[in-house]
């Protein structure tokens, strides 16, 4: 049995919402938010104030929404990276909570007090939002992103591009770890 608001959704998924106005209006105010904090476009004087070019910053924001949607692959990959942007926010904030049943309210600052539960919660986060993106970019023959990469690493791991990244990374996280080391010292002193 279809309810009301289950036809309501149809409607509105036949209607186009889905696919053009709410990319659309996302894709418009992220860039307009964008140029009106940046003032790139320039700043007119009103009432001798400086404030950003309204007329030029909703100009290329519309032009940039509209050529966004006419795409459709730009179009699906939003509509399928969102929600599960969405949904490991809601994991996030989940484990959030978690932690702050065992802990105390002046211990909660994880920015501060706790930097290495911190640091791996940032870095979780950022590496699975860099998945979803990559999960929902497909190429010609419907492969995404993600699967070809995870194929490449899977059956080239002893090749030199592969190794070659390792090395790379070793290489920084050393170069940053001595950086450190130095820095504390320095402090120290």
């Amino acid at each position: 049995m279809v309810t009301p608001l289950g036809k309501a959704i149809e409607f509105f998924r036949d209607f186009g919402l889905f696919d053009v106005v709410l990319p659309f209006l996302l894709v418009f105010t992220i860039i307009f938010a964008i140029l009106e904090k940046t003032r790139i476009l320039g700043t007119v004087k009103i009432k001798g104030d400086e404030v950003p070019n309204k007329n030029l910053n909703s100009m290329v924001s519309f032009v940039v929404a509209l050529l966004t949607v006419a795409t459709a692959n730009v179009v699906r990959t939003i509509n399928e990276s969102l929600p599960n942007v969405v949904l490991l926010t809601v994991i996030g904030l989940s484990f959030l909570i978690m932690v702050g049943v065992f802990m105390k309210t002046e211990e909660m600052d994880l920015r501060s007090k706790h930097r290495g539960i911190y640091m791996t919660f940032i870095i979780f986060m950022f590496v699975g939002v860099i998945a979803i993106f990559l999960n929902s970019i497909y190429d010609a023959d419907g492969n995404s992103w993600l699967e070809i990469l995870l194929f490449f690493i899977t059956t080239q791991w002893s090749g030199a591009v592969v190794t070659s990244i390792l090395f790379l990374i070793v290489m920084v996280v050393a170069i940053w770890f001595i950086t450190k080391q130095q820095k504390e010292k320095k402090e120290a002193s």
